[in-house]
């Protein structure tokens, strides 16, 4: 038997150790390669939304890589300590160290090869599909299967990099210690677990403190408390897992009624030292699993800033025309015209918008003019927007800041015009949006109709708004008007206007598009955790039979059994989990304050969707686990 069929069939051999890793690479592989085949498609430059999709996707190449990087170092080193009894026999044989290193290199470039092409073969496979499926998601014409040998190049290059560097340096790693040492890694009896009390406060005080930062956090505040935010979590999170679960740990063994009932008593004492042994790969496992549920959850979020635009443009189409010029009489029966061949059913309004000037005000931003409304023009449009309205009306000098965002924050505000020096100051805002915030050029007044009759404008605006429930209709109106859905107001354009079924369909291409990306990405993020506590369960099985045989000689039954194991694969699979579960919980939190609607039924569904596959994985898992330990034990 040569070398390189000596390296195959321990490779071989080793199947089920080698399996998680050899499946995440190999999906790592096919995600990259058919992500290029969409980015070097040959019809994938013909609209801005493809281009846009690919930039995306570049972007998820890059972040891919690197993570593949870490996924594949972290894993190899894994396996090289849990070989050691393995590494001692070959030595002890004869083998040298720098033949150990070749051991090494080749089946790590064996592994490699062989995840490339599976990958490569199965992106080949699913490509058609995910062609189709991401045309339609992005809402570009079906790409039609093509590959692409840039796309093939690129994959086979990049990941051959990364296996060979990962390969010569994982030889590095290898440490030859004196043969009793390597023979007995694996019976050696650990340590006992020690805490510092002082490390273990200080993480509670670092996860509290950055999960009141983001529950806290406002749309003004949570730039400026990412990063602090961010931190915190990550530091806190390390030294949870090492230091407070722990310590906490102890305090159980501590309790008696508690430590000493049933199984407890070995699931307890056992759970310090997996903690301790486990940490790393715990803190790995939940930052991976945070990153992958903050970045779908993100993305399904913006579900509801959709919702929010029929809030943020109440007329479908909205018309401001800034002078009396004839080309504004001929726009708004050009858009009539397209409503009426649309066959869409639609009302209209028109009102008047004053712009009166200012003499001095109390606003951060000294405007020389503002725009007013009448209370009983506001009124009109609101209810034309299908508004319950129920606002007291106004009287006098009484005024109203007119909201045109959900996002505006109300300030008192007192302005003094030039006109016989009225003051005017409002401290409320009106309950509805009736322009959108594109239109004018800064925030209105509403004011009562009998001071909207005093006023002398500077110069005066007709709005017009075109109102249907069919919005989806109005997508692609009055193109040589606007760009993109908006026209906006300058200099060389006597009006102003969007067309919201436009606005939506570009909203939704571009949610969609991002959500693809971010689900593919999440995916192999999730399927790479779980390959974390794959590899640390099976790095751990030998020790377990020799623990759960001791204990099964002195009368521990197989019920028992079953319990001890599935209690303890549960904190294995699923403590990193439900703490990824409460940090993505806060990250939420945080966003929710660019929402004014609600956004966690979106976030609800995400950590549903992951727990329940976590949830399938952990008992395929330990029903292996289970078999593979009770060979042992007949």
């Amino acid at each position: 038997m040569t070398f390189p069929q000596f390296v195959y069939r321990n490779v071989v051999r080793n199947k089920r150790t080698y399996a998680a890793y050899f499946l995440s690479s190999a999906f790592s592989v096919m995600i990259f390669f058919i992500y290029a085949l969409f980015i070097f498609h040959p019809d994938i430059k013909k609209a801005v939304t493809s281009v846009l999709a690919a930039q995306l996707m570049t972007a998820a190449e890059v972040i891919m890589y690197v993570f593949s990087f870490l996924f594949v170092l972290y894993s190899v080193s894994t396996f090289l300590k849990s070989r050691k009894r393995e590494f001692g026999i070959l030595m002890m044989h004869g083998m040298t160290k720098g033949q150990l290193n070749s051991m090494v290199f080749l089946e790590n470039m064996m592994i490699g090869v062989g995840a490339i092409v599976i990958g490569i073969g199965a992106g080949m496979i699913t490509g058609k599909l995910f062609l189709m499926i991401g045309s339609r998601m992005i809402g570009i014409p079906p790409l039609p299967f093509y590959l692409s040998d840039k796309a093939l190049m690129l994959t086979v290059g990049a990941f051959l990099i990364l296996f060979l560097s990962i390969s010569l340096f994982t030889t590095i790693l290898v440490r030859v210690n004196k043969l009793i040492d390597l023979f007995l890694a694996a019976e050696k009896p650990k340590k006992e677990p020690k805490v510092s009390v002082f490390f273990s406060i200080f993480s509670a005080i670092l996860l509290i403190t950055s999960y009141y930062l983001a529950a806290t956090a406002t749309m003004m505040t949570l730039i400026f408390r990412v990063l602090p935010v961010i931190g915190m979590t990550i530091i806190g999170t390390y030294f949870f897992y090492t230091q407070l679960s722990v310590w906490v740990t102890k305090l159980l063994q501590k309790n008696r009624f508690l430590f000493w009932k049933k199984t407890n008593l070995v699931t307890i004492s056992s759970l310090a030292y997996r903690l301790k042994d486990n940490a790393r790969m715990f803190f790995m496992v939940t930052i991976v699993s945070t990153v992958a549920f903050c970045a779908v959850g993100t993305l399904a979020s913006m579900n509801v800033m959709i919702k929010q635009l029929d809030v943020e443009f109440p007329a479908e189409i909205s018309y401001l025309a800034k002078d009396d010029q004839p080309v504004h009489q001929q726009n708004l029966q050009q858009i009539e015209a397209e409503l009426k061949d649309k066959k869409i059913n639609y009302t209209t309004n028109q009102i008047l918008i004053k712009y009166v000037a200012v003499a001095s005000s109390t606003d951060k931003y000294a405007r020389e003019k503002i725009p007013v409304v009448s209370f009983s023009d506001y009124k009109k449009i609101a209810q034309a927007a299908g508004y319950e309205f129920n606002e007291k009306r106004l009287v006098g000098n009484e005024t109203l800041e007119m909201r045109t965002s959900i996002f505006s924050n109300l300030e008192e505000i007192t302005y003094t015009l030039k006109q016989d020096q009225i003051r005017l100051t409002h401290d409320q805002a009106t309950k509805h949006i009736v322009f959108p915030n594109q239109l004018l050029h800064s925030q209105g007044i509403v004011v009562s109709d009998e001071l909207f009759d005093r006023l002398t404008p500077v110069n005066t605006e007709i709005f017009t708004g075109f109102y249907t429930k069919e919005l989806k209709k109005t997508t692609g109106m009055a193109e040589n008007l606007v760009t993109n859905g908006t026209a906006m107001s300058l200099e060389h354009v006597p009006y102003s206007m969007t067309v919201s079924g436009t606005l939506y369909e570009i909203q939704m291409g571009m949610y969609k598009m991002m959500l693809f990306v971010a689900l593919l990405i999440g995916a192999v993020f999730f399927i790479a955790a779980g390959s974390f506590l794959y590899f640390r369960l099976y790095a751990d099985l030998d020790y377990d039979r020799r623990q759960y045989l001791t204990i099964t000689k002195v009368g521990l039954t197989d019920r028992e059994l079953n319990k001890i194991v599935t209690q303890q694969l549960a904190l294995l699979f699923f403590v990193p989990i439900v703490v990824a579960f409460v940090h993505s919980g806060f990250a939420f939190m945080a966003l929710q304050s660019f929402y004014k609607l609600s956004i966690a039924k979106d976030m609800i569904i995400v950590l549903a969707g992951f727990f329940l596959a976590q949830f399938i994985y952990f008992f395929l898992i330990r029903y292996r686990y289970l078999r593979n330990l009770k060979k042992s034990l007949i």
